[in-house]
């Protein structure tokens, strides 16, 4: 079943005015006609089945029928990433969406190379990423923000669990009995954190820092790792 996220209020029969490129989606590379069904999810009202009801010039028109699923929230988990190289930022994105993250934030740290980063690009691999694989939600990405500031406004009620690649407990052992609630996982830049940086998150009273093993991962690579052990331990694969 083809899915897509619209922003837009779902209800019986509402008319959906789906974004051109969507439209082309349906009907040139999906194929699909008047009377064809397709799923449809915005992060508030759960996911509803549609039916296109006509297909214009400007795009295709769906009418919504009933709705299939009921809203649930994701776990509440945050992945805060430092800004890298374009291909490693955007499977990164991928890989969170896929994990369940409600919130990718872009961090700059001292050993950032700082660089163009396209907030529309990352915005549409967690679109295509939560269509693809049945979320009910879309992972906000926010614009890179220095770590010190966010360090400086964070919420105490959140963990934040501190990937340091100097070594630590062993994540799974950190993240074993932990009480449910709001998480954070921090991942560095490619040259890692500078000392200052690493002394300050180890003092914070919210942080866990843990190890993901002996090897030097490439920030993408320990992104998913982090959240694969964190879903693990913490998150909602039981369910």
């Amino acid at each position: 079943m083809v899915r897509l996220h619209l922003p837009r209020p779902l209800a019986a029969d509402a008319t959906l005015l789906p974004s051109l490129d969507q439209s082309r989606y349906l009907t040139q590379v999906m194929r699909l006609k008047p009377g064809d069904a397709v799923h449809v999810f915005n992060g508030v009202d759960g996911e509803w089945r549609c039916v296109i009801s006509e297909i214009l010039k400007k795009g295709a028109v769906l009418r919504a029928e009933a709705k299939v699923r009921d809203q649930v929230s994701p776990p509440d988990v945050h992945l805060l990433i430092a800004v890298v190289k374009k291909s490693a930022l955007e499977f990164a994105v991928e890989k969170a969406t896929e994990l369940g993250v409600t919130c990718v934030r872009l961090v700059v740290t001292r050993r950032t190379q700082v660089q163009h980063v396209r907030l529309d690009r990352l915005d549409a691999i967690a679109i295509e990423s939560a269509e693809q694989t049945g979320r009910l939600d879309v992972p906000l990405v926010e614009a890179p923000t220095p770590l010190a500031d966010l360090l400086d406004t964070w919420d105490s009620q959140r963990r934040l669990m501190f990937c340091d690649e100097t070594g630590g407990t062993p994540a799974i052992g950190a993240l074993s009995g932990m009480t449910p609630g709001p998480w954070a996982i921090l991942i560095g830049p490619e040259g890692g954190f500078s000392p200052e940086e690493r002394d300050r998150l180890r003092s914070l009273p919210f942080t866990t820092a843990v190890s993901l093993g002996p090897r030097v991962l490439r920030a993408d690579t320990a992104a998913t790792a982090a959240l694969t052990l964190w879903q693990a331990a913490a998150g909602d694969w039981a369910r």
